[in-house]
């Protein structure tokens, strides 16, 4: 994804790490996964960002030389709420629980797999931002949904939807985990048949389920229709 296809509206992450590689990879991960994303090599310039841009999240590492990632939690927490998450190669129990004392929010340990730091990231976005985030993006087990842009994500990759399967994924995460008819989803979705939406459901399991015949997350109601089970 490339910044011109990066929604607007979309949250926006500032990554503070001394380490080149980590920033490169933070800043090209997070907005593939469709997050507006600068970064920073130390306090110092994070502040100066921030001066003029507000953040939804910082990304913070801890062992930085000069002012470390725990004293500019500490800083930042006497006159900003802006969620914070530690990413740090210290992740004795101690460590973690002076940083959370220091008022970080999340803390993940070095090294780290991307797929757990983004659904983190999601996690504190939906805590700063109730509601709001809900109605855009769906998270269920290794899989992401925009149902603003219509795009359906499996471990930050792209998965392939045909339209009929787009229409009907965004109709069950207008409710998740409230269970919708198939008559519901039918005349949501435009599709003639109520049978037209068992056949769609069955093809979209495959793309989200890790075991599509004992399904998860995209679950049949018995005599009522299907829910989308959201984390």
């Amino acid at each position: 994804m490339t910044p011109a296809d990066i929604e607007e509206d979309a949250a926006h992450i500032l990554v503070v790490d001394d380490d080149d590689r980590i920033r490169a990879l933070l800043k090209r991960y997070l907005a593939d996964n469709g997050f507006r994303t600068s970064v920073a090599a130390n306090a110092d310039e994070a502040r100066r960002l921030m001066a003029s841009v507000d953040f939804d999240i910082l990304i913070l590492d801890v062992m930085m030389p000069g002012e470390t990632g725990f004293e500019f939690t500490k800083s930042l927490r006497a006159a900003s709420n802006v969620p914070i998450l530690l990413l740090t190669a210290r992740g004795l129990p101690e460590d973690r629980i002076e940083g959370l004392e220091l008022g970080a929010d999340d803390y993940l340990s070095k090294p780290f797999e991307p797929r757990e730091l983004l659904l983190r990231v999601n996690a504190l976005l939906r805590r700063a931002r109730p509601g709001e985030l809900s109605r855009q993006e769906l998270t269920f087990g290794a899989c992401t949904f925009s149902a603003k842009r219509g795009e359906l994500r499996r471990n930050g990759e792209i998965v392939k939807l045909t339209e009929g399967e787009a229409s009907l994924l965004k109709a069950l995460a207008q409710k998740p985990g409230e269970p919708i008819s198939r008559t519901a989803l039918a005349k949501q979705t435009s599709t003639a048949m109520e049978r037209s939406v068992d056949v769609q459901v069955t093809r979209l399991r495959k793309k989200i389920e890790e075991d599509p015949r004992a399904p998860i997350y995209l679950q049949t109601v018995r005599g009522v229709g299907y829910v989308l089970m959201a984390d």
